[in-house]
């Protein structure tokens, strides 16, 4: 596919624009509908659906929603909202959990689901091309017979653009990395209208600024992705899935440690503690003890992961872990996997009618039993409902407070320990986000993080969109 000023980006003026009248962006609103027609919505019910985020972020709906078929009209769309300022968020799947689809300043929500073909499969490199609305389900049911597949799972079905957006991860990180690992090259229309191909298909390249790693996490605000070359991996020759019961969340953890520190070739490790697994028992119909637990699983021949399993054994039970229960069958393993993936609308039912903040914090893994037992210290203290789940072989594990949002006090106490918790991360040398991005409710916390590198952000994001319609209020707010 080509479209004018393919491979080319012009660098705007980063000069304050004078702003566009509001009866400029309803003529911009009025031609989008006229030439999109039945792809083109304002609906208020389909906008809030596109102003929704999945954690207690208020919605903020957009003006319109409009569906895209080509890497063409997003250009066309972009030219149009930037001659009257109007503000473009790119929609994927909408499993969103820091805001990053809201729309504080109304505009268009563009909606990738008819941007959806899987566009070359190179399986002798090992490596596709695909559009951004592709989902990560639709894209390994495309490469079923091939012997390969996509590794990078997120949990939610989520688009393979909306997550080369925001930097995703997920449960087998541990092993195959995140998208900063596994995204090969992206095709993104900019502020101005060009179309940029970031790279090619070479698995490494010294070839100038690595315009793919730039865009990979900037959550739309720097360019809109219409297409994206990505890793693929061979399937293993035998995947075992196993459960282990730990006596105290220190032991699970310290195992965790132990195996990633050894190099056991875990591809995934993940932890609940004993609410949580009330919780995946309640929701996915398990029967697991209500204590700390890892869910693991190992991949390689089949010898060789069951040798795995072993030198496993060894170390839980060092730590006060065990029986290990494993699996082999695929529809077993589906089912442990499954019940991890809903961990999320599990923790909900454990207070009907609350609204939950999912947090996301990362640490190096030599201080991941350090940060979670003094997090769940501050849970008991606080006398919170907040399960524990995270990917504790990459450091990175998420808290699920569960709030009465009409109570201020406390909506305030959920604010004070998700506070508490990112400062502790921060000072053990960690991250605000591992995987779930910024968007506009992590925003707050990138000074402190970053320091002045977050005006180094300000100075890309000025360069590439000066008139900031690309995805604004999200990870640095402009004047």
């Amino acid at each position: 596919m080509t479209c004018p000023g393919a491979n080319a980006v012009n660098i705007l003026e980063p000069h304050d624009p004078p702003a566009a009248a509001p009866g400029d962006r309803a003529a911009t609103l009025a031609g989008l509908k006229t030439r999109f027609g039945a792809r083109y919505s304002d609906s208020l019910a389909l906008r809030e659906q596109h102003g929704h985020t999945t954690t207690w972020i208020p919605n903020q709906p957009p003006d319109a929603v409009v569906f895209p078929e080509s890497t063409a009209e997003v250009v066309d769309i972009v030219n149009a909202c930037r001659a009257t300022r109007t503000p473009i968020i790119a929609f994927g799947a909408g499993s969103s959990l820091e805001g990053h689809l809201n729309a504080p300043f109304g505009g268009i929500s563009l909606d990738f689901s008819r941007m959806k073909r899987v566009l070359e499969v190179n399986a002798e490199d090992m490596d596709c091309e695909v559009e951004p609305g592709v989902t990560r389900k639709e894209l390994n049911h495309h490469l079923h017979n091939t012997g390969l597949f996509f590794p990078v799972d997120p949990g939610a079905d989520a688009t393979l653009g909306g997550m080369a957006a925001t930097r995703a991860s997920g449960t087998n990180a541990v092993r195959y990395g995140t998208m900063r690992d596994c995204v090969l090259n992206l095709t993104a229309v900019m502020a101005d209208g060009s179309v940029v191909k970031t790279g090619g298909r070479a698995r490494k390249s010294s070839a100038g600024y690595d315009l793919t790693r730039l865009l990979v996490g900037s959550e739309g605000t720097l360019g809109i992705i219409t297409a994206l070359g990505v890793r693929l991996f061979g399937l293993p020759e035998a995947i075992l899935a196993a459960v282990c019961p730990f006596t105290t969340l220190d032991g699970a953890c310290r195992t965790a440690i132990a195996a990633i520190q050894l190099n056991l070739g875990l591809a995934r490790i993940e932890l609940l503690d004993p609410l949580q697994v009330k919780a995946v028992n309640a929701y996915s119909k398990l029967s697991l003890a209500e204590i700390p637990t890892l869910f693991l699983e190992f991949h390689g021949t089949r010898a060789g992961a069951l040798e795995q399993v072993e030198m496993f054994k060894e170390l839980a039970s060092a730590e006060g872990g065990g029986p290990l229960d494993w699996a082999e069958r695929p529809e077993d393993r589906s089912r442990l996997w499954q019940a991890r993936h809903d961990s999320y609308w599990a923790g909900l039912g454990l207070r009907p009618g609350a609204r939950a903040l999912a947090t996301d914090v990362c640490v190096p893994v030599s201080r991941l039993a350090d940060c979670v037992t003094e997090t769940y210290a501050d849970i008991e203290e606080m006398k919170l409902i907040a399960p524990i789940v995270g990917h504790v072989g990459d450091g990175n594990f998420h808290v699920l407070p569960l709030i009465d949002m009409s109570d201020p006090g406390e909506v305030r106490a959920v604010e004070v320990f998700n506070e508490r918790l990112i400062a502790r991360a921060l000072a053990m040398g960690g991250t605000c986000t591992g995987e779930h991005g910024v968007g506009s409710g992590k925003m707050k916390y990138l000074h402190k993080e970053h320091g002045a590198g977050v005006e180094v952000m300000k100075a890309i994001k000025r360069a590439l969109d000066p008139y900031n319609i690309l995805n604004p209020g999200k990870i640095v707010a402009m004047p």
